[in-house]
C-alpha cells in the first residue's frame, strides 16, 4: 500500500469513528507534544524554540508509529513568536526556567491581571478595540501603551510579532502535505476555539480574579462573555476545516465544577458556549471536547448537543461513566491516564487499552488516546505498547470506512432549527474586522471605477488585523 492510499484509509477509519460511527478497526490518534522531542533526539528547547525541528519530530514520529492521525505540531507555542512581542506570561525553556523543561504558563499575580476588575464595560463594548488598546500592551514588554512613548522597540514588536506569525501559520499547509505524501497520515483538528469564561479565567482577568467576580459583579462577566461570544464564534468558523471533516479543537480549561460552582456553570459558562457549539453544528462542523481534569459532572448538559456534534475527549474523569451517558450520542476520545503512559510497565498499558476498549468501543466510535496531552516524561515503550494494543484489541468483524458515506455529513432538519446564534444582539463592531471600511470610507476621497473592489481589499487586510489579536489570545 503507497502512502496516499494508507492516507485515504486512515481518514476514512478516523473520521467514521468521529461520525460516531464503526470502522474497521480502532483508530489511534495520540496528541504528542513534548514526546515528540523526546522520541527524535531534541530537547525541550528545540522544539519549542524552533519550530522546523518540531515539525520534523511529529513527521519523525507520524512515519515510525502505526497512527491513525495527528497534530502537525502539538508544540503550538512558537517561542519565537512569543519572544518578538515580549509576552509576559509564558516561561521559555532555556530562558529562566531550564532547557529540559516544556514552555511554562505564568499566570500573573491578581493584582497585576492583564484585564481590571473595573474594566468589564471596556471589554463589552469592543472586545477586539480592549484587545488591541489595553490588553496588548500589558501582556508585553515591548508595546507601548495607548497614550505612551511610540518608541522603536514598541513599532518593531508589532511588526516582528506580525510577520512571525505570518510566516509559522504559512508552514502548517506544507507540513500537512508532508504529513500525508511522507506518513500517509492526516491531520487531527483544524481550528481553534476557547469559551467565553474560559478566556476571562485565562488570559483576562485571572482564575483568582474571575472567581471573585463571579461572586461581585455576575452580571458583568455573564456581559462580557456574551459579548465575547460572536467573536470566537467566527474564529472557529474562520479557521474551521473546509471540507468539514477534521473538528475544531476546543480546549477546556477552568469552566467546570470544582474551579466554578454548579450555578455558575448553568448560569454562565453554558448559556454562552452552547449556542456557539450548535452554530458550528450548524455549519457542518463538529467541535473537539478536549475535556481537560474531570468534566463528568456536566454530562447530562453536555447529552443536550445535537447527536454526532461533538467529539467528545476525556481526560481523568471516568471514561465508562461519560461513555454511558454520551456514548450513543457522541464518538468518545482518550481514557488512557498519562500517568500510567509515563511510570507504568508495557503490560500494564496494554491490559488498560485492552479495557478500555472492550468497555466504550464495542459499537465503533472511539478514538484511542491518551486522557491528556503528552509530553516528554511519557514512556517511548509505553507509547509502543498502547498503539499496538490498539491495533491487537481495536478490530472490527463488520465495520466499515468508505468515505463516500462520511463526505457530508450534517446536521438534521431538526439540528438546524435549534438556535445557535441566531437572534442575538450584533455587536458595535462585527466580527471579523478592527476598523470598519463604512468607517474608512468617510475618510477616503471620492472612490470611483468599482467602489466593492476598493471595500473588499480594504476589508481582506483588516480582517488580518483582526486574525493577529484573536490568535495571540487564543492560540499563543
Amino acid at each position: 500500500m503507497n502512502t496516499e492510499e494508507l492516507y485515504q484509509q486512515r481518514l476514512r477509519r478516523y473520521v467514521t469513528a468521529m461520525r460516531n460511527e464503526q470502522p474497521d478497526c480502532v483508530p489511534i490518534r495520540p496528541f504528542v507534544a513534548e514526546f515528540t522531542a523526546k522520541y527524535a533526539g531534541f530537547t525541550c528547547q528545540e522544539v519549542a524554540h524552533d519550530y522546523p525541528r518540531a515539525f520534523e519530530a511529529a513527521i519523525r514520529c507520524a512515519r515510525d508509529f502505526d497512527w491513525d492521525a495527528v497534530v502537525p505540531n502539538m508544540v503550538y507555542v512558537w517561542t519565537g513568536l512569543g519572544q518578538a512581542l515580549g509576552l509576559r506570561y509564558y516561561g521559555i525553556p532555556g530562558i529562566g526556567i531550564p532547557h529540559t523543561s516544556g514552555f511554562n504558563y505564568i499566570e500573573p499575580p491578581e493584582d497585576q491581571a492583564f484585564m481590571r476588575e473595573d474594566e468589564y464595560d471596556a471589554l463589552i463594548e469592543d472586545p477586539t478595540g480592549f484587545l488591541y488598546n489595553v490588553w496588548l500592551p500589558r501582556i508585553s514588554t515591548e508595546v507601548s501603551p495607548v497614550g505612551g512613548p511610540a518608541t522603536y522597540r514598541s513599532h518593531l514588536a508589532l511588526v516582528k510579532g506580525s510577520m512571525a506569525m505570518l510566516s509559522y501559520f504559512q508552514s502548517f499547509g506544507p507540513q500537512i502535505q508532508r504529513l500525508r505524501t511522507e506518513c500517509g497520515t492526516p491531520s487531527a483538528i483544524a481550528g481553534i476555539f476557547k469559551a467565553p469564561l474560559d478566556i476571562l479565567a485565562d488570559k483576562l482577568r485571572g482564575y483568582v480574579g474571575l472567581t471573585m467576580d463571579l461572586h461581585t459583579q455576575p452580571k458583568k462577566v455573564l456581559q462580557a462573555c456574551e459579548a465575547l461570544m460572536p467573536h470566537l464564534c467566527q474564529v472557529g468558523l474562520s479557521t474551521a476545516d473546509p471540507g468539514k471533516l477534521l473538528p475544531i479543537g476546543f480546549w477546556m480549561h477552568r469552566g467546570c465544577v470544582p474551579f466554578v460552582n454548579p450555578g455558575q456553570f448553568k448560569n454562565v459558562y453554558w448559556p454562552t458556549l452552547k449556542p456557539i457549539i450548535e452554530e458550528f453544528w450548524k455549519n457542518g462542523h463538529q467541535t473537539l471536547f478536549y475535556a481537560e481534569g474531570d468534566w463528568n459532572y456536566h454530562l447530562d448538559d453536555f447529552a443536550t448537543l445535537p447527536d454526532r456534534s461533538v467529539v467528545y475527549h476525556v481526560d481523568r474523569a471516568d471514561i465508562f461513566a461519560a461513555h454511558k451517558k454520551l456514548g450513543h450520542k457522541f464518538c468518545l476520545s482518550g481514557g488512557i491516564p498519562n500517568v500510567l503512559l509515563s511510570y507504568g510497565k508495557p503490560g500494564e498499558v496494554r491490559d488498560h487499552v485492552k479495557k478500555v476498549i472492550a468497555g466504550v468501543a464495542q459499537e465503533g466510535g472511539y478514538i484511542l488516546d491518551a486522557g491528556a496531552i503528552m509530553q516528554d516524561d511519557t514512556s517511548i515503550e509505553n507509547m509502543r505498547a498502547m498503539t499496538q494494543a490498539g491495533r491487537d484489541f481495536g478490530g472490527y468483524s463488520s465495520g466499515s470506512a468508505s468515505l463516500a458515506n462520511i463526505v457530508g455529513a450534517a446536521p438534521t432538519a431538526d439540528d438546524l432549527t435549534r438556535p445557535g446564534m441566531s437572534g442575538r444582539p450584533a455587536p458595535r463592531v462585527r466580527p471579523g474586522t478592527c476598523f470598519p471600511w463604512e468607517t474608512k470610507a468617510t475618510e477616503l476621497p471620492e472612490v470611483t471605477g468599482d467602489p466593492a473592489l476598493v471595500k473588499r481589499v480594504w476589508e481582506d487586510v483588516d480582517g488580518l488585523a483582526n486574525m493577529f489579536i484573536w490568535q495571540i489570545l487564543l492560540s499563543f
